[in-house]
């Protein structure tokens, strides 16, 4: 069992001691932190924030605990109930709320559960905003209303009707067009929100739905990250009835991944490069991914006359990147669109609108796409950590050895080979070493893997 305490939120498993996972007390704590670092920024007597979840078990009991600390501070609460979180996202400055909160652990399994925490913009909270937050959850002295000015919970409940209709009012989103090309759509949404939201899009847009694991209940059929190996049901799926291609998203459906007409995947990395290749035909500009994604993006971008440039991991890191970059589209290599003409958040709605309506219009198969496309291959994994380890360590470590070579050490240390490269980081969610590599092959980034594997497992021993 864990608790993860990061400048990204607080994240965790349910049960358990205080401290050591996201009890109802380390609940109450860090909303209370939140609200009251809120309070202290804004300066404000009255204020506004966005609660939603996605349909994890957990999920309505983490909500309520949140929800009621904040009114405890004498802060108002608008409560999605099941939600999004990019529906959360553009739901804060839509109400004009001082904040939001997330209740979702994202990709990870059931047992896990988060607060992912925004500003007045919607947007993820920086590392300084984080510090803050988290030096007032073990300051231990936060102070709460008097009874007559507790805060109140206001709902609504259609707030993924009015998410899609934001979507369906972009320039680049033609939904007359997407109906008229007759499409079947295959969609995973690992029984949470997704179920509710992307089916309701695609429905909208013209296209015959076919649900696998759309229904809300927070019982993940398989593991909720969106990889190849976990989506094997919607890749024979998508064959059996014989669909233009396979949608999946993650519980909280900011990770978007394809699956063509051959039930083969379109690759969970080539959901932001068919996007961007899309937006910058219309749009000309310049692109961000983060040091994780594949070479493909800034080979499309460059292919537009644009300018590319990675960040490090994190949609906060991307975010900043793409604004000072000008960016008209950017993301994560992980399924992750971020769209600046919506909001500045993944955002599987938006991905999914925009890949439609590419494909509408260029009246090809999903297969023959993915075939356009600059042809890497990559091999992500990682390495369970024990406590007491020496992770900055062990990667100063890998980084001498491979000295000669090119290495930036911005977010962990990424080492660019002449045909090839790989990058390490601490996972910020999860107790790990993330291991990423590409290649020309898939035999290549898995071996490239493995030999990295091996060389820090031998610094370990």
């Amino acid at each position: 069992m864990s608790l993860i305490k990061s400048i990204s939120g607080i994240r965790g498993t349910i049960g358990g001691k205080t401290g050591d996972n996201l009890t109802p007390i380390d609940t109450v704590k860090f909303a209370a932190a939140y609200g009251t670092w809120l309070k202290n920024e804004t300066g404000k007597a009255h204020l506004k924030v966005v609660v939603g979840r996605d349909a994890r078990i957990s999920g309505s009991m983490i909500q309520e605990l949140t929800m009621n600390t904040l009114l405890g501070l004498g802060i108002d609460v608008i409560d999605l109930g099941l939600s999004t979180t990019p529906t959360v996202e553009i739901a804060v400055p839509l109400e004009n709320a001082d904040g939001g909160i997330i209740l979702t652990a994202s990709h990870n399994p059931k047992q896990w559960n988060a607060l992912k925490l925004l500003n007045s913009k919607g947007e993820f909270l920086d590392g300084e905003a984080g510090l803050k937050i988290l030096k007032i959850a073990e300051d231990e002295s936060i102070e709460f209303a008097t009874v007559d000015d507790l805060g109140n919970i206001s709902k609504i409940e259609d707030y993924i009707d009015r998410h899609i209709e934001e979507v369906l009012k972009l320039k680049l989103v033609d939904a007359e067009k997407v109906k008229k090309a007759n499409l079947k759509v295959v969609v995973d949404a690992v029984n949470s929100t997704g179920g509710i939201a992307i089916p309701s899009l695609l429905k909208k847009m013209g296209v015959e739905v076919v649900e696998l694991y759309c229904e809300p209940n927070g019982h993940f059929p398989h593991n909720p990250e969106p990889l190849k190996e976990h989506l094997t049901d919607i890749c024979e799926l998508v064959k059996k009835e014989k669909a233009d291609f396979g949608i999946v998203v993650d519980p909280d459906v900011d990770r978007l991944a394809f699956i063509d007409e051959t039930g083969e995947m379109f690759g969970e990395e080539y959901t932001l490069v068919a996007c961007a290749d899309y937006v910058l035909s219309r749009t000309p500009g310049n692109t961000v991914s983060n040091l994780s994604s594949s070479r493909a993006l800034r080979d499309i971008t460059k292919k537009h006359n644009g300018t590319y440039e990675a960040s490090a991991v994190g949609e906060v890191n991307v975010v900043e990147l793409m604004k000072a970059n000008n960016a008209v589209i950017g993301g994560e290599g992980n399924g992750g669109i971020i769209y600046p003409e919506s909001h500045y958040g993944r955002d599987s709605l938006v991905g999914s609108a925009l890949f439609l309506t590419y494909l509408a219009e260029s009246g090809k198969k999903v297969s023959e796409l993915r075939k356009e496309y600059p042809s890497y291959f990559m091999s992500k994994n990682k390495i369970e950590l024990t406590p007491g380890l020496d992770v900055d360590g062990i990667l100063k470590a890998v980084e001498k050895k491979h000295s000669s070579e090119e290495i930036s050490t911005v977010d962990g240390v990424k080492i660019d080979f002449p045909e090839n490269w790989v990058h390490l980081r601490k996972s910020n969610t999860e107790p790990i070493i993330r291991i990423y590599t590409e290649a020309k092959s898939q035999k290549e980034a898995d071996e490239l893997a493995q030999k990295m594997i091996q060389e820090i497992k031998d610094i370990i021993s």
